[in-house]
Formats: structure tokens, sequence, C-alpha cells
């Protein structure tokens, strides 16, 4: 006999506990690989084949199903009315039985076979396992092990599973090595041909907002909530935040005492990476001058079918409103949802229409004669002496 029968029975319960799977679980995957070696020792490729193994006992019996027919054509997959009612008196025309089979052996290239697809699919029972237990995890920071770093992918050790974290996912600056513990946040879980494979994420919005969490309990008691962040990871991030208590200051309790807990999130993240936390506001133009914070704005202009903004801010204020290489509004943006320009305040009206008039004055001013110096008016009085004592 080229497959111990006995030793495979024994065997599927230590396969289950190594692999960590249900028993029911590998016992069916072994015996649809003996149903398999079945269809490939005595029967056909297409007939329907169910197999059954005793654990205890290590012996497997074959059932065939067959179509029960008038006229025999093909005894693989029909059987005659007559032999059906021995199997299954009320058995009719149309209907399936199963004939059963008691199997002894298999042969050597039956037993390879079974083999194969015992492995094959004891693979992709662990893959559905790895599955079932990371799509409760998606949303949620773990804890990991960084195995490789290959080109521009990070490939982190995740316990019973492997995640993937590609350059877009990356907090940019940060350098990762072999044996660096991380934390990640699980973004997705995609099936492959491959198996199921895992991408965890520093470098998104998320990431950040679960950091929060961790650190301001406020959130689950649900006093206070982060509306909106935009981020770039690695250089700037602003947070909106609200209160849904009266009384509580939103900005603060992110905050912290002396700063304890953004400070707590930078850390984590990286201290070059800033973090701007504002106050979200119902009302777009007050939110986007929060938004658009540290810079000292003069007025906001909605255009709201178009989600546009105008900002005009003083001209000194302008290169604080755009930040280095626009990083400030352009993250503001993001914020907001709308698409915002800055545009240097202009003199107001009043003060171009005061000067114009005043440079009349300036001009009849100008045109008055000049007084003049001590020595002119000495000589002008002399020679008014002169004319008068002629």
């Amino acid at each position: 006999m080229e497959l111990d029968m006995k030793g495979l029975a024994i065997a599927v319960k230590t396969i289950a506990e190594e692999k960590n799977l249900p028993t029911e679980t590998v016992q069916e995957i072994v015996e649809q690989a003996l149903a398999a070696a079945y269809r490939r020792d005595y029967g056909d490729r297409e007939q329907e084949v169910r197999v059954t193994m005793n654990l205890n006992s290590g012996d497997v019996d074959a059932y065939i199903s067959k179509e029960v027919v008038e006229l025999v054509g093909d005894e693989r997959y029909e059987i005659s009315l007559t032999e059906a009612q021995a199997i299954r008196k009320n058995v009719t025309i149309g209907e399936t039985v199963e004939i059963h089979q008691k199997v002894e052996d298999f042969g050597r290239v039956a037993a390879q076979t079974a083999k194969q697809v015992i492995l094959q699919r004891l693979r992709e029972a662990e893959r559905e396992i790895v599955m079932a237990e990371y799509d409760d995890k998606i949303g949620t920071i773990i804890n990991g092990l960084v195995s490789r770093v290959e080109g521009m992918i990070v490939r982190v050790d995740l316990g019973k599973a492997q995640g993937i974290m590609p350059k877009s996912e990356q907090i940019v600056g940060e350098r990762y090595y072999p044996g660096q513990r991380l934390k990640v946040y699980l973004k997705d879980v995609e099936r492959s041909f491959r198996g199921p494979q895992l991408i965890v994420s520093r470098g998104n919005s998320a990431f950040v907002e679960y950091l929060f969490r961790n650190e301001v309990p406020e959130m689950e008691a649900g006093s206070v909530e982060i509306k909106a962040i935009a981020r770039e990871a690695g250089i700037r991030s602003k947070i909106a935040v609200a209160s849904n208590t009266p009384g509580v200051d939103p900005v603060g309790t992110f905050v912290g005492g002396h700063g304890t807990r953004v400070n707590a999130v930078m850390s984590e993240i990286g201290e070059q990476e800033k973090i701007d936390i504002i106050v979200w506001s119902n009302d777009p133009k007050e939110f986007i001058m929060n938004a658009m914070s540290p810079t000292k704005i003069t007025k906001v202009e909605i255009m709201e079918s178009e989600k546009k903004a105008v900002v005009i801010v003083p001209e000194d204020q302008l290169s604080i409103a755009i930040g280095k290489s626009g990083q400030n509004v352009r993250l503001a943006s993001k914020l907001t949802g709308y698409d915002i320009d800055i545009t240097p305040d202009e003199p107001k009206q009043e003060a171009k229409e005061v000067v114009k008039e005043a440079a009349p004055v300036v001009t009849e001013i100008s045109k008055k004669p000049r007084l003049k110096r001590k020595d002119q008016l000495e000589s002008s009085l002399l020679d008014a002496i002169e004319e008068h004592g002629e």
C-alpha cells in the first residue's frame, strides 16, 4: 500500500495542532484529497466521489454518486432503477444514489496526487485562517518587526503573517532596518494567488488618528473628536478637532498638559513632522481661517458652487500663508475640501482718496514764497530805511 491510511488518520490531529487549524478542517482536506486519489485509481476524473475517513481506525470509505435511469448508457455515471432500489427502496428515475465502496489501498501515482492535494489545501486553509484573523484587525495598529527591506518595499513580521509597507505608505525620511520594532497601521488585507497580502502603513492619516485615540481617552468617551486630518507624512499634519461637551477645549485636550499628548504622537511618527491642531467649524469661512493658521487673514471669499475660496492676507503674511513649497495652503485645502487661492491685501479705497485730496494742498503750499534767510531780511530792511530817508 502506497498510502498509509492509519498513519494518515493519526497525522490529522497532529497537523491540526501544528498548523493551528480545526481538526474538522484538516479531516475534510484529507478526505477531499483521498477522493481525488480514488478517482484516479478506481474511477473517472469527472465522477462525483465522496470519501470518509475514520480517524480512530483509519478506515476509508468511498461513495460514488450515480443517476438513476431506465437504460444504463455509462456505468461510471448511471445506474438502473432495479439496482438503485436495492440501495434505496423509494428511489425514482432521475434521482441520485450513492454506491458504497471500501477502499483498501491506492497506487503510487494516486498516493502522490493525494499528498499534493493535502499540502495545497492545507496552505489554502492556513491562508483563510490568517485572513479571518487579520480581517478583524483592519483599521487598527499592530506591533511588528522589520524582517527585510527590499528596495522600496519594507516587509514587516506581524506574528502569524507578514505585512508589506510600500513606499507610498512610509514616512518620508524615516529609515528602516531588519530587526527594527515598529507600530504599523493595518490598512487592508488583499487576496492574491500567493495568499493573503497584508498592507500596512505608517504614512497615512488614519495612523495619526489612531495614535491620538490611544493618547486621548476623551475620544472614546465622545467628548471630543477628530473631524478631519490632512497629512504629508514626515513633514507636516493639520488636524481639525471639535468638542461635543460644553466647556471642553478641544485643542487643549489633544495637546495635553505641557504638550504631553501631542508630543507622545510626535515621538512615534518622528519629531521632524510638525502637527497643527486647529478648531473645526461648521462655517466654511471660519474653518478656512482656522486651517490657514498661523496666518493672519484679512478676509475669506467663498464660491460654494465651485468649492473654491479666495483668502486675502496682508502682504507681509503672504509667505506664511503659502508656506514652504506651498505646504501650508496645500494642507489647508485638503483639510477643508476647498480649493484655496491666496491673494495679497490691497490699500483701502478711502486711503487712496485721502492721498488724492492731499495732493493739491501740497502743490499749493509748494507755490507759496519761501521765508527769507536772516541776512536777506537785514538787507531788505536796510534798503527800506535808505528809501525812506531819501
